[in-house]
């Protein structure tokens, strides 16, 4: 079990050493450091002594790769690639463009994010799952035929459309909490339920309609007919024996996501003005503060390896026999 764990562990250190060397590349190479200085100081016309200042400030002013004036390590250490790639390796960030200590930001803003995701995807899951079991049950009839239409048309709107239509119902003709806005302790309840409502129900057309896939496969297995014809009921297969056996696709959809949950929604944080790291990361591309959306993409990258990793453990606990390959 922990050579398996080692093993996927192992599998993710070069890959996320790609994903930093790539996105340095990519942002290096786009922007160079003077089109960065120009953007952070807002006017295309600003003077070369200008700029130069502000490189200076921010660490910009070095080689890009090899510091060939610098002694021994120096040599490394003392370059953009090191202070803006090499240390974010290990988790730190450093100051954003504007200068902000982006590692405190991350710290604060986390808890909004996750305080918007946890809620939605354990009520989210549990209607889903609930639901699509339901229309299993009722499979081949009308009910059936009318759920997956429901679902199609669900899942065919846009997620700003249940965001802008839920704030003007909700919030500006029932008046029954805010449009946007946040607090913190227990007053935040009244910022977060609305946010929630709309995630639960945005995913319900593609949550349902998947989970309904998975069980529909499941339930013309030999297992359920020999199930069935020890006289169980239909309620008992389903829930005893089709929905365990779909453990595996469930956890792999689940357990990626858990991670993901920690970067927020970008849109529906920014909509609802929650400061968490959705929003974050919509304001630093706003203001083209690179060293932010850098981070933020480096971030997610690492969480989603996480959830990979995540996933092949839970693959051994559902499924001993994945330790073998």
């Amino acid at each position: 079990m922990m050579s398996y764990i080692a093993r996927r562990i192992l599998y993710a250190i070069p890959i996320l050493l790609g994903v930093n060397i790539l996105t340095f590349l990519l942002f290096f190479f786009v922007n160079t450091p003077d089109d960065i200085a120009r953007a952070q100081l807002g006017d295309r016309r600003v003077t070369a002594e200008a700029i130069e200042q502000w490189k200076a400030s921010k660490g910009y002013d070095k080689p890009m790769f090899w510091n060939s004036d610098a002694d021994s390590f120096k040599k490394l250490s003392e370059t953009v690639f090191y202070d803006k790639s090499v240390r974010m390796m290990f988790f730190d960030f450093g100051s954003s463009d504007s200068g902000r200590d982006i590692n405190y930001d991350i710290s604060q803003r986390m808890w909004p994010s996750l305080a918007i995701a946890i809620p939605s995807l354990l009520i989210g899951l549990a209607i889903n799952i609930s639901l699509a079991l339901m229309i299993v049950f009722f499979r081949g009839t009308t009910i059936d035929t009318a759920a997956v239409v429901i679902c199609v048309f669900l899942l065919s709107i846009s997620s700003l459309f249940y965001i802008i239509g839920g704030q003007f119902l909700i919030s500006k003709l029932l008046h029954l909490v805010p449009i946007s806005g946040y607090d913190s302790g227990i007053n935040a309840f009244k910022f977060l339920i609305l946010p929630v409502i709309i995630g639960v129900i945005s995913g319900i057309g593609s949550g349902v309609r998947w989970y309904r896939t998975l069980f529909i496969e499941e339930i013309s297995k030999d297992y359920v007919r020999t199930a069935r014809a020890k006289g169980l009921k239909e309620t008992t297969v389903l829930f005893r024996h089709v929905l365990n056996n779909a453990m595996i696709p469930i956890l792999t959809g689940v357990v990626v996501i858990l991670p993901l949950l920690f970067m927020g929604s970008l849109l529906t944080e920014s909509f609802f003005s929650i400061p968490g790291l959705g929003s974050y990361t919509i304001d630093g591309i706003q203001r083209q503060d690179f060293a932010i959306v850098r981070s933020m993409v480096y971030l997610g990258s690492v969480l989603y390896i996480i959830g990979l990793i995540l996933t092949d453990i839970s693959y051994t606990i559902v499924d001993p026999r994945v330790r073998l390959n």
